[in-house]
């Protein structure tokens, strides 16, 4: 069991999901950076810094702070749209970085099915 195990964890794909996953985690710093650090105060200056975690209603004992949920929808979409432009801007780079493929030589064309027909008949006339 033992043995399987060191086999499963050996594979390449079960190493790659791992090293995505930590890359992930540092690439999510980043990005919660650019939006909290950058995109936000842009938005507060243009929308007026408009806070919607003060809406909420309550039934009974329940409070439900939908604003907090509002906010958490507004930070997503966000946060979508800057991964989106940052993968965007990167797939452009590293397609510009790849240098054209030359054109492979076409490879020499085998005589067609008439030629060998033609061959095959000339060859049992010789017989």
């Amino acid at each position: 069991m033992l043995k399987e195990f060191r086999e499963f964890i050996a594979r390449g794909n079960v190493i790659d999901l791992a090293v995505g996953i930590i890359i992930g985690a540092a690439f999510t710093a980043i990005v919660t950076s650019i939006v909290e650090d950058l995109v936000n105060p842009l938005i507060g200056l243009i929308i007026g810094g408009v806070d919607f975690s003060a809406i909420s209603f309550g039934v009974g004992d329940a409070q439900f702070m939908i604003g907090n949920f509002i906010n958490a929808v507004i930070k997503f979409l966000i946060i979508a749209w800057v991964v989106f432009l940052i993968v965007k801007a990167v797939n452009r780079v590293s397609t510009l970085a790849k240098k054209p493929e030359e054109a492979a030589p076409e490879e020499p064309k085998g005589p067609t099915q008439e030629e060998l027909l033609i061959e095959i008949r000339d060859a049992l006339k010789a017989r």
